[in-house]
């Protein structure tokens, strides 16, 4: 089993099909659009599939520390993830083949009008333990 991390963006990937932002969206649209996200986590759950997935609050804060003795320094010049990520879903497959098959699922949750996205979702594995260096 490999681990894939699926990153939903609110922008930065190239723009969905139906590319309606979520604050036009009606309350019937929303709830249509949670439902699909949770049937498809529950699904993937019973498959032992799902590892966690996220929804992010557009609120946010970059830190760094900036020396001993020094206040850290926050929002930098930087593309900040509170207006890029939107959440995430964290998935155990066999296959790289599977994780694809799933973000293509995941790509048709339905947004405007009811129709699918289309969104772009970010697919990345996660690192693998590095090998062990014998002499």
């Amino acid at each position: 089993m490999a681990k894939y991390l699926l990153l939903k963006h609110y922008r930065g990937a190239p723009d969905p099909v139906n590319c309606v932002p979520m604050a036009e969206w009606t309350p019937e649209e929303i709830s249509a659009h949670m439902r699909f996200m949770h049937d498809f986590a529950d699904r993937l759950e019973k498959t032992g599939e799902f590892v966690d997935a996220q929804a992010l609050a557009p609120e946010g804060t970059f830190v760094r520390y900036d020396g001993e003795g020094r206040p850290p320094v926050t929002d930098g010049p930087f593309a900040e993830t509170k207006e890029l990520i939107a959440g995430w879903m964290v998935i155990d497959v066999d296959s790289y083949e599977r994780a694809v098959e799933l973000a293509g699922e995941l790509s048709a949750a339905p947004g405007a009008g009811g129709k699918p996205i289309h969104e772009w979702v970010e697919l990345r594995p996660f690192l693998a333990a590095p090998p062990t260096v014998t002499e």
